[in-house]
């Protein structure tokens, strides 16, 4: 995948951060409204570009793992005082916990429910009792949409980015969809470039997903707090209680 790995000094072209500032205002919230006691230290497993943890770092000390060295050196420029570790959210052990863990739109990389299971598992072991699990998967099986999308930015170096991203259908039965990006790059002094980009997305319904926190050792809540960005992703809000056998 090539906006995480070669083209990562673009990905704030294709994503600013200040589109993330709402959201982030949400998490946010809902980690303080759920967690047992005061929350001060926030994990993000696939944190990427750093978009969210730009607003994070203001309410919480935040730690920041990615399995892409580009993405994280890409983060390191955005949020120099944060921690960041190079790490595979299904097998990370740091052997410490956090007030929260934060798991965004990377957990749509995992395409089986053993990848899933195994993520919820380190979300699990990396919480403290009473701390607050927040994941925030795209979409799931029952409100994912074929459709397309476009968007960039321009940078102030000079640098600019254009992207169409179309979503396909997945075959009737498959746990997974395929997901195609074009992204167009202009910079100063050379042609322009257009580079194609598939992924492949994992699709788990509700009932799959809340299964598999429970199996995990966490208990799925409903924080009750109104998200701006309802729809536009899925929403599962889980607590690690005071006393468990998650090791």
């Amino acid at each position: 995948m090539r906006i995480y790995s070669d083209l990562a000094p673009w990905f704030h072209l294709l994503t600013h951060p200040s589109d993330y500032e709402e959201e982030a205002d949400f998490i946010a919230r809902v980690v303080e409204a759920v967690a047992e006691g005061p929350a001060s230290t926030l994990l993000e497993l696939g944190s990427g570009g750093g978009n969210n943890a730009s607003y994070l770092k203001r309410r919480f000390r935040c730690t920041l793992t990615d399995l892409s060295p580009e993405m994280l050196t890409l983060s390191r420029s955005l949020n120099p005082e944060c921690e960041h570790v190079l790490g595979d959210m299904r097998t990370l052990r740091l052997g410490r916990t956090f007030d929260a863990v934060l798991v965004h739109d990377a957990v749509m990389y995992l395409t089986t429910e053993d990848d899933l299971r195994a993520a919820f598992k380190t979300a699990a072991v990396h919480l403290r009792p009473g701390g607050v699990a927040v994941f925030l998967p795209d979409a799931t099986l029952e409100s994912f949409a074929p459709g397309t999308d476009h968007g960039g930015h321009d940078g102030e170096d000079g640098r600019s980015l254009r992207y169409l991203e179309w979503t396909h259908a997945p075959a009737a039965g498959a746990t997974t969809a395929e997901v195609d990006y074009i992204v167009v790059l202009r910079e100063p002094g050379q042609p322009t470039r257009v580079v194609e980009d598939p992924h492949t997305f994992g699709l788990f319904s509700e009932s799959t997903w809340r299964r598999l926190i429970g199996d995990a050792g966490l208990v799925s809540v409903d924080p009750a707090i109104v998200d701006p960005n309802e729809g536009e992703h899925a929403v599962f809000v889980a607590l690690r209680p005071p006393r468990d056998s998650t090791a």
